[in-house]
């Protein structure tokens, strides 16, 4: 194992066990939605908070368990939607929210070919290597599939 890879391992780890964003807030808006996903074929499960206020994405939160990957990619979705990958505060709108979970998604179906730009997902550039074991990438998904999904809810 390289040093790079001992180092994302690590980030994903960490992630699995200080996960940013854990514990559901309360459904206090009609302006959040709230979505359910599970990987069937290992029992992964991720429920996802999303406040919408407006166009931007206030509020991401969510509970699960699994594996530490699709655990590290729900802390990792939820650290993005907070700040950037300079540590700054930020709120992403719904149109950069999407936008980042088409990359996210592209990138982990890509077998390995395209690499997560750093300066972009931050930490959860440590899932392009998720790519290359398809039977993992579900696992790594499903926070941004609920975010996508939590999303449209809070807007209709």
């Amino acid at each position: 194992m390289s040093g790079l890879e001992a180092l994302y391992q690590e980030l994903i780890l960490d992630h699995a066990k200080r996960r940013v964003g854990f514990g559901l807030a309360d459904a206090e808006t009609a302006h959040s939605g709230t979505s359910h996903q599970r990987n069937p074929i290992c029992g992964d499960e991720i429920t996802l908070r999303a406040r919408v206020d407006g166009d931007a994405v206030s509020e991401v939160t969510w509970e699960g368990s699994g594996c530490s990957i699709s655990q590290a990619s729900a802390s990792m979705l939820a650290e993005i939607s907070r700040v950037d990958a300079d540590g700054a505060p930020r709120t992403l709108t719904q149109h950069e929210a999407s936008a980042l979970i088409a990359r996210f998604r592209e990138a982990l179906r890509s077998r390995g070919t395209i690499e997560l730009d750093e300066d972009e997902f931050g930490d959860a550039a440590a899932l392009s290597g998720v790519s290359k074991y398809t039977a993992r990438v579900k696992c790594a998904m499903l926070a941004w599939v609920a975010l996508e999904d939590a999303m449209a809810q809070a807007s209709a």
